[in-house]
């Protein structure tokens, strides 16, 4: 890999420094996940049992759930000999975490941090995560991201919509930015002023790569060609798209506008770094820290090659873990190895992941997370759908129990109504479930707007 000075600086100074002080092993961990990649699938497969036996008996003893779970079930983590053995486990599903949060606590927890996500399913989910697990997923995508001969301290635009980057925006956070060169662009609001301003920061900046949702990356890219501005002479050499499901109408165009290759990466908040694309073209699992199963609708597991449900098992969650874990995503295993040489296995698809946007009365484009971070952080709040019935009217079912608070509704239409507009009508409607689309997945935001 050809990097510039100040890159090589960032990479092996001053981004290590960063990971150290904040008590990460990620330096160490990307190398050794760099040097495992290459190691034959038998090898892998083995190394990734040793560690799932280890991170089962760690958690069978200090974690109250899985020590109750492990004894109730007479399961010995130290009798496990191959990954089928997870099967006599049963799966964690959002429920779980929720009825059960204060039990799935490591006894000797470090450096807990509580996170949130609503999730394809529309479901929040409040859950945390240890410096162990950061760790383990900064190295994963780090050593992703080199795939692509670029690498931390290259300039870099993302454009993203989670709160927990956009509203940490404080001057410690802002030097470490413009040290690593990364600067952050609001999804939330994508009217034609904001992309104008969009387009011209690339323009500027000239990134060596761009990261955010397939959908605003598709959306910058076709105002820029409306305006008539080359985007694809500014050395920007990979795009990596995560968070949706990336269409091949999407990849085609912001690879042709960008002048680019476009990475597409699969994974979240709850179930961390899953998947990423070599340049080879394929998605290779990360599985030297998280197993993979596929699942039909009866919950038996699936041989490669058969769709189904993923769900995860992450090998570092050992301070609140996740223990085949139902993501509501639908993927499917590949069976051939990749060209590119690496030994890590592949997911073949990904099926039914896409987040929608929505239209304000005055014409603005906005990310559909922009209304979700109004409804998922409330209390009583079990799982929700917004429908954009019209510019005019957009409805909001929810389900909730007793503990949604009485101005809850109130909120909610008036949050609507500041990112819609004053005189959009905004309906709640209290629902008992919420049916899913019918390819089976569940979409949090539908606009027909």
């Amino acid at each position: 890999m050809i990097m510039s000075f100040y890159t090589s600086f960032v990479s092996t100074i001053l981004f290590p420094l960063h990971e150290q002080l904040k008590h990460h092993e990620s330096v160490a961990l990307r190398r050794q996940m760099e040097e495992v990649q290459w190691w034959p699938a038998e090898r892998i497969a083995a190394l990734q049992l040793d560690r799932l036996r280890a991170f089962l008996q760690d958690v069978g003893t200090n974690v109250p759930y899985c020590r109750d779970l492990f004894k109730q079930l007479g399961f010995d983590p130290a009798s496990v000999q191959s990954i089928a053995d997870l099967q006599r486990l049963p799966f964690l599903t959002k429920a779980v975490i929720r009825a059960h949060t204060d039990a799935l606590r490591h006894d000797h927890a470090q450096g807990l941090a509580r996170f949130n996500t609503g999730g394809s399913s529309g479901e929040p989910l409040i859950f945390f995560i240890g410096t162990k697990r950061v760790s383990h997923d900064v190295a994963a995508k780090w050593r992703a991201t080199r795939w692509w001969d670029v690498d931390i301290g290259d300039p870099e635009i993302v454009v993203w919509g989670s709160p927990i980057e956009l509203t940490k925006q404080d001057h410690v956070k802002a030097w470490r930015d413009k040290l690593l060169r990364t600067q952050l662009l609001s999804a939330f609001e994508l009217s034609a002023a904001k992309l104008d301003q969009f387009v011209d920061t690339i323009r500027r900046v000239k990134p060596r790569m761009l990261f955010g949702y397939p959908s605003a990356l598709t959306l910058i890219a076709k105002h820029a060609q409306k305006r008539g501005l080359a985007m694809d002479g500014l050395g920007i050499k990979v795009a990596f798209v995560t968070s949706e499901r990336l269409y091949d109408d999407q990849r085609a165009t912001i690879g042709q506008v960008f002048g680019c290759r476009v990475a597409n990466g699969y994974g979240g908040r709850d179930a961390g770094f899953i998947a990423h694309e070599c340049p080879a073209g394929n998605m290779h699992l990360t599985a030297d820290d998280i197993v993979v199963e596929i699942i039909n609708a009866d919950g038996q597991v699936q041989p490669a090659g058969v769709a189904g449900e993923i769900v995860v098992t992450h090998l570092s969650t050992n301070d609140f873990p996740f223990i085949r874990y139902r993501t509501g995503d639908v993927g499917v295993l590949g069976a051939t190895p990749c060209a590119c040489g690496r030994g890590l296995p592949l997911l073949q698809d990904i099926q039914g992941r896409s987040t929608d946007f929505v239209t304000a009365a005055d014409g603005t484009v906005m990310h559909g997370l922009s209304l979700i971070y109004i409804l998922r952080d409330l209390v009583g709040v079990q799982a929700f759908k917004v429908v954009q019935e019209s510019i005019a009217l957009t409805r909001v079912l929810l389900v909730a129990d007793a503990t949604l608070p009485a101005d809850a509704e109130p909120k909610i239409i008036s949050g609507f109504k500041q990112r819609l507009g004053a005189e959009v009508q905004v309906v709640v409607e209290r629902v008992d479930h919420i049916p899913a689309e019918a390819s089976g997945k569940f979409r949090y935001i539908v606009s027909h707007a």
